[in-house]
């Protein structure tokens, strides 16, 4: 494999608008899922040792989870697939084998709880000798979330990327050559980490691209001719993926709308009476040339800041505070095209933190009007079952937009976009 050309390779990748680099490993809503996920991973862990978790996928905690990682964009779409049960062949065996089924959990929870390389490789060491019919390495995509500087995504076009750069043999279902894939990905990151990441998700970007056909691998054969004609094939290749990005103008237009939304929120906290805190991660962001954190609080009070959840409380897209008590008045997540999941995830951390301290909050799900009834279908599934003592509404796009003018030359307090927001569950 020669250095050089993978070396150009990254850095054409890291400059491509349309790459897994720019649309997804630098997207601003990436991160904000590992919690919600790592929260819903402990979910399914907690209802299979209590033995709860019951005998099917579709309406199963795990089905919750594995939709929010399927939603990561192009690199994980499809992730739900090896966990769909198949009647026919009965796989994966972990919803009818109660055996298999605690050894999935003990698996998960292994994970959760331990810190190194060497942990985790005995864990799935140990899932490995379970033999377990249909339950191969997609589930490093779950482990992933858990240490994403340890465990590599994986799926079959990252297989396929990592076999055309290093020239192996890597098998798809085979938890054996999944180690032997990771071995050899760490190597390459390390190689190359000055312009990838700790995080493996950048190297698995990488080789997914490759591995789907974006970017053609380089020759490992070092010739001059060999490197010439694999410069013009990565020049023609750019120049036909340019004309197929529509995908990511969309994400691109997404994005947009969902900062908007957030500056709505700003906007009419801040004529409210109200300071207002943007997300941490979208402070910096800019919407119409000014950053959507200017005019807002640069640090949570202390007391939020510090209680259990914190974590996820500052990555919520809005929250407006009582100027005289610092208290969280109303929280707002905006889900524009992102997992539901992770924002009701995050309404429960910031509700349930410093012993019920935000009980009385108000909660607003903001959505596009056509995704009240997926707001509700997610609701009625038992994670949530303490959201019933909640305040918790649901806050259509077009009742915002109609009202936030009056609102906020009228209005006072909560009473007139509650008015406005439909009650949950």
């Amino acid at each position: 494999m020669e250095s050089d050309l993978v070396r150009e390779l990254i850095e054409r990748w890291r400059g491509d608008p349309g790459s897994t680099y720019q649309s997804w490993f630098l997207w601003e809503e990436r991160l904000k899922n590992f919690r919600s996920i790592r929260r819903g991973i402990s979910q399914v862990v907690a209802e299979i040792e209590a033995g709860t978790f019951g005998a099917a996928y579709r309406g199963s905690s795990l089905e919750i989870i594995v939709h929010s990682v399927a939603e990561q964009r192009q690199i994980f779409k499809g992730a739900d697939h090896a966990f769909l049960w198949k009647p026919k062949l009965r796989i994966p065996d972990i919803y009818e084998n109660a055996d298999n089924q605690r050894a999935f959990g003990r698996l998960l929870h292994h994970c959760s709880c331990c810190d190194t390389a060497e942990e985790v490789v005995a864990g799935i060491h140990a899932i490995d000798r379970q033999k377990i019919k249909g339950l191969g390495p997609a589930v490093a995509n779950l482990l992933y979330f858990l240490h994403p500087t340890l465990v590599p995504p994986f799926n079959t076009a990252i297989v396929k990327g990592y076999n055309a750069v290093t020239g192996a043999n890597v098998k798809l279902g085979s938890w054996e050559h999944f180690l032997t894939m990771r071995a050899g990905i760490l190597d390459l990151n390390d190689r190359y980490r000055d312009l990838l990441s700790n995080d493996l998700g950048a190297v698995g970007g990488l080789l997914f691209d490759i591995g789907s056909g974006r970017f053609p691998a380089p020759p490992r054969s070092d010739s001059t001719e060999n490197a010439r004609d694999w410069t013009a094939m990565l020049d023609e290749t750019r120049a036909q993926a340019q004309k197929l990005d529509k995908a990511i103008a969309n994400q691109k237009e997404s994005d947009r709308t969902h900062g908007e939304i957030q500056s709505w929120l700003r906007d009419l906290g801040l004529a409210l009476g109200y300071d207002v805190w943007i997300a941490a991660n979208d402070r910096g962001r800019l919407h119409e040339g000014l950053p959507l954190g200017s005019r807002c609080l640069d640090s949570l009070p202390h007391a939020i800041a510090t209680a259990q959840g914190s974590d996820a409380i500052r990555l919520i897209d809005v929250l407006w505070l009582e100027h005289s008590t610092a208290m969280v008045a109303a929280a707002f997540e905006v889900e524009h095209s992102t997992s539901i999941y992770s924002g009701i995830v995050r309404m429960l951390d910031l509700a349930l933190s410093s012993e019920n301290l935000h009980l009385s909050t108000a909660l607003f799900l903001v959505a596009p009007d056509a995704r009240e009834a997926d707001v509700r279908a997610q609701l009625r599934r038992p994670a949530f079952s303490r959201i019933g003592d909640l305040d918790i509404s649901y806050l259509p796009y077009s009742e915002l937009e109609r009202h936030q003018t009056a609102i906020a030359r009228f209005g006072s307090g909560l009473k007139a976009i509650k008015a406005i927001a439909h009650q949950l569950p």
